[in-house]
């Protein structure tokens, strides 16, 4: 395995209960840095992949290493400690909604026990990153299913996460939305070296940002698309303003983190 692999599968099989296996010898390898989409019919098994990254659920065979650190044995604390590492976006948002926006994303700091002060500077920037500040004491409710989305978005992306798993995010959304939540995902992939797989069904979506795709059809992975992805020229929404805003994001991430 290369040094820079981030997530690598080895003759993996995955099933529910006795049914018949989901996945079969599954294996590949992923760099770290690297953007796929994931692709397949309902019930081929993309989230169960997901699933297995995170260690929601277990292979049935084969090894599954993240980090470089295999998962089949690892204690609570440890799949703890790899999970702060990670972060799932769902299609459902799957947000709060007895509290505000704002503490919908700094939830994950909080569970983490960072300080109160480091949160709010984190919380704003974030929000501001994904053009929601001014919806931060907001009920998600009230927001539209792009915006949901985005707070869904700036929840994950508030750990700096290392794998960003998304489990069709785009699902529900307009072509607008879905593009602006793509300049969201490929700044994140940019600008903080975060790995992505996004589970999509949106042909669309997968011919307009030339991303290497992997494809789940009758239990097995295949890959397709470039090997060096290329982004179409396309001008990034408003509210996301350009590449500097992203570099300094990053870096003020890190100088709050450290103080």
């Amino acid at each position: 395995m290369e040094d820079n692999t981030i997530i690598s599968f080895a003759g993996v099989g995955a099933r529910y209960e006795n049914n018949p296996d989901i996945l079969t010898d599954v294996s590949f390898n992923i760099s770290a840095g690297s953007f796929y989409f994931l692709s397949g019919a309902s019930g081929a098994g993309k989230t169960t992949l997901l699933r297995l990254i995170y260690h929601l659920h277990r292979p049935c065979r084969g090894t599954i290493k993240i980090f470089g650190n295999p998962t089949n044995s690892m204690s609570r604390d440890e799949i703890t400690e790899m999970r702060h590492k990670m972060a799932i976006v769902f299609q459902e948002y799957s947000l709060l909604s007895h509290i505000s926006v704002f503490d919908n994303v700094a939830l994950p700091l909080r569970v983490r026990g960072m300080d109160e002060a480091k949160i709010k500077k984190l919380v704003t920037k974030t929000l501001e990153w994904v053009g929601l500040a001014k919806y931060a004491n907001a009920n998600p409710k009230t927001l539209s299913g792009g915006q949901q989305q985005r707070v869904s978005v700036a929840r994950a992306i508030i750990v700096q996460p290392s794998i960003m798993l998304a489990d069709e995010p785009t699902g529900n959304l307009d072509d607008e939305n879905a593009s602006r939540l793509m300049e969201l995902f490929i700044q994140m992939n940019k600008m903080f070296n975060t790995t992505i797989i996004l589970a999509t069904h949106n042909s669309k979506l997968m011919e307009t940002y030339r991303f290497p795709i992997m494809h789940v059809e009758n239990h097995k992975l295949t890959f397709s698309g470039p090997t060096h992805p290329h982004i179409s020229a396309k001008k990034i929404a408003p509210e996301i303003h350009d590449a500097g805003y992203f570099a300094d994001l990053s870096k003020q991430f890190n100088d709050i983190g450290n103080k």
